[in-house]
C-alpha cells in the first residue's frame, strides 16, 4: 500500500511514518518544515519519498497524491495561542490546506483520507467525558479550523464519494514533540523544565485537566482508521478516556525524575479550555481502538527520550568544540 502523510516530518507525522515503514508500506511525506524537522525522519529517510512543500500549494499536493492508496492528513498549524494571535495564517493552512488535500485526493481517486481533527472542537461544553454527538462549540480559531476540516471531509464524501474519517485527538504527547517553540505542548515544556531544574510554568491554577494521550495511541488510531469498514464520514475521539490535572502531571514528573520542583503559576491563556476527557467507546466499537500506552508509562518514556536527546546534543556540542579547538591549534602551528 502507498500512504501519503502530510506533515510527516512533524511530531505525530514522523511517529506515524516510522510505523508505516516498519510495516513495509510505501510512504510519501509532504512537509514544508515550518514546524517539522527532517531529522525526525533520519532513522528511515532512505526508505521513504520526501517532498518539501506546503499543503497550501495545490500543484505540490497533486504531485504528492500520485498513485496513493491512503492519505493521512496531519499537516496543520496546531497551536491554540498562535491561532488567537494570527487567525488568518491558521485559517489558510488548516482550512485552505485541507481543501487542497481533499481536492487532490478526489482527483487521484485515493481510497480514503484520514483527517487529524481535534478535541478543541468541543470548546467549553461542560459535560465530561466528551462524546462525538455533542454540538461542537470551539472557543479558538484553531478549534474552528479543525471542526471545519471535519465538515469539509464529510461534504467531499457526500458530493464526490471520497471516503474520509476524522480523528479528534486529545492532547497527544511523546518523543519528537518540539519543546523549544513558545507554542509547544505543555508536557514537552514540562519535561525540559525538569531536566534543566527550572520551575515548570502553569497557565492558571493547575487544576485544569486533560486527557493526555501518548503518541503511540494516535499512530495506532491513524492506521486503524485507514482500513476500518463502514466508517466513512464518521468522527472519532482518540484519547485514553482518563484525565489528569497539570498539578498531577508535575507530581508524576517529580516521581519520575526524583526531584521536587514547584510550578510557577501565570495567568490563564486566551482560548484554553478548562477540562477535557474523551469518551472512546465509539472508536472502540468501529475502529477496534484501545489505548496501547497509559499516561504515566508514556510520560516516563517521553521524559527518558528528552533526557537522552539532551545528552546527545551536549555530546555533539562538546565534540564540535574539540574539533574547532584542534583546527585552531593546527592553524597556529602551521603559521609558526
Amino acid at each position: 500500500m502507498r500512504y501519503v502523510v502530510t506533515g510527516g516530518a512533524g511530531f505525530i507525522g514522523s511517529n506515524t511514518v516510522d510505523e508505516l515503514v516498519r510495516r513495509g508500506h510505501s510512504v510519501v511525506v509532504l512537509d514544508d518544515l515550518s514546524a517539522g524537522k527532517e531529522e525526525n525522519l533520519s532513522d528511515f529517510r532512505n526508505k521513504i519519498t520526501f517532498i518539501k512543500g506546503s499543503i497550501t500549494d495545490i500543484e505540490v499536493v497533486r504531485k504528492t497524491m500520485h498513485e496513493a492508496d491512503y492519505v493521512l492528513h496531519l499537516a496543520a498549524r496546531t497551536s491554540v495561542p498562535r491561532s488567537v494571535k494570527d487567525p488568518i495564517e491558521t485559517n489558510k493552512i488548516n482550512i485552505e490546506g485541507t481543501l487542497n488535500v481533499l481536492v487532490a485526493a478526489k482527483e487521484m481517486k485515493v481510497k480514503r483520507v484520514v483527517i487529524a481533527a481535534s478535541s478543541a472542537a468541543y470548546g467549553e461544553t461542560p459535560t465530561l467525558p466528551k462524546v462525538e454527538t455533542m454540538q461542537p462549540e470551539p472557543i479558538s480559531p484553531y478549534g474552528v479550523t479543525k471542526y471545519v476540516s471535519e465538515l469539509y471531509g464529510q461534504t467531499f464524501g457526500r458530493c464526490y464519494g471520497l471516503e474520509n474519517v476524522s480523528l479528534r485527538y486529545f492532547n497527544i504527547f511523546g518523543p519528537r514533540q518540539d519543546p523549544s517553540s513558545p507554542y509547544s505542548g505543555v508536557l514537552a515544556k514540562f519535561c525540559t523544565a525538569f531536566l534543566e531544574d527550572k520551575e515548570p510554568v502553569v497557565f492558571g491554577d493547575g487544576e485544569q485537566t486533560r486527557d493526555f494521550t501518548f503518541v503511540d495511541n494516535a499512530v495506532h488510531a491513524n492506521l486503524l482508521a485507514c482500513e476500518a469498514q463502514s466508517v466513512s464520514g464518521r468522527v472519532f475521539n482518540i484519547g485514553c478516556g482518563t484525565r489528569s490535572s497539570l498539578n498531577q502531571v508535575i507530581q508524576a514528573l517529580n516521581r519520575i525524575s526524583g526531584k521536587a520542583l514547584e510550578p510557577k503559576y501565570d495567568p490563564p491563556r486566551d482560548g484554553d479550555i478548562r477540562d477535557s476527557q474523551a469518551d472512546i467507546s465509539l472508536a472502540n466499537r468501529y475502529l477496534s481502538y484501545e489505548p496501547l500506552v497509559g499516561f504515566e508509562e508514556g510520560l516516563k518514556i517521553t521524559f527518558d527520550w528528552y533526557r537522552e536527546s539532551q545528552a546527545k546534543a551536549a555530546a555533539a556540542k562538546e565534540a564540535a568544540a574539540k574539533d574547532a579547538a584542534a583546527k585552531d591549534a593546527a592553524a597556529k602551528d602551521a603559521i609558526s
